[in-house]
């Protein structure tokens, strides 16, 4: 009896931690080895306006989700204020947000706006960044990409 408890309690908590994994991974556009913006840096985008993919040897975890950077300046900006260099939609396409899905982005395609930045898909059919800028009206498609990610955020790609 004893042991049915353990082995009960072990498939409690290995249950436990892949839907936490899960949970990340829904909310957030990372790899297998929970490595976000396919390692371009939060900083960069942000501070600089320009796609910089980072190093391993400067990265962060933040809320199990890994970010890499630059340089050690970057890293210690970022460790003072994570949540501010978190990309919007979990580092999903701004205008599939919009749209209502989740699409992979290409980390070289986005935009700074309101101390906040978006990334787009683009691919030979779709140029999301495009869309979204020639619709001209950056608060309407935010307010209605924010309310589709309430939803989105918990759902599998």
């Amino acid at each position: 009896m004893n042991n049915l408890k353990k082995i009960a309690v072990l498939a409690f908590v290995l249950v436990l931690s892949f839907n936490l994994s899960a949970q990340d991974k829904q909310a957030n556009n990372i790899d297998n080895s929970n490595i976000a913006l396919q390692g371009y840096s939060p900083v960069s985008y942000l501070d600089l306006e320009l796609a910089q993919r980072g190093s391993k040897q400067f990265k962060s975890e933040y809320q199990k989700v890994v970010y890499y950077f630059t340089s050690a300046e970057q890293k210690a900006t970022f460790d003072k204020n994570p949540s501010k260099y978190l990309p919007q939609y979990g580092g999903y396409c701004a205008f599939g947000a919009y749209a209502g899905a989740k699409f992979r982005v290409d980390p070289t395609k986005f935009i700074v706006k309101d101390g906040k930045y978006y990334l787009f898909l683009n691919n030979v059919e779709l140029d999301a960044k495009q869309l979204w800028l020639a619709e001209n009206n950056h608060s309407k498609l935010k307010k209605q990409a924010d309310a589709n990610w309430s939803k989105l955020k918990s759902t599998y790609n």
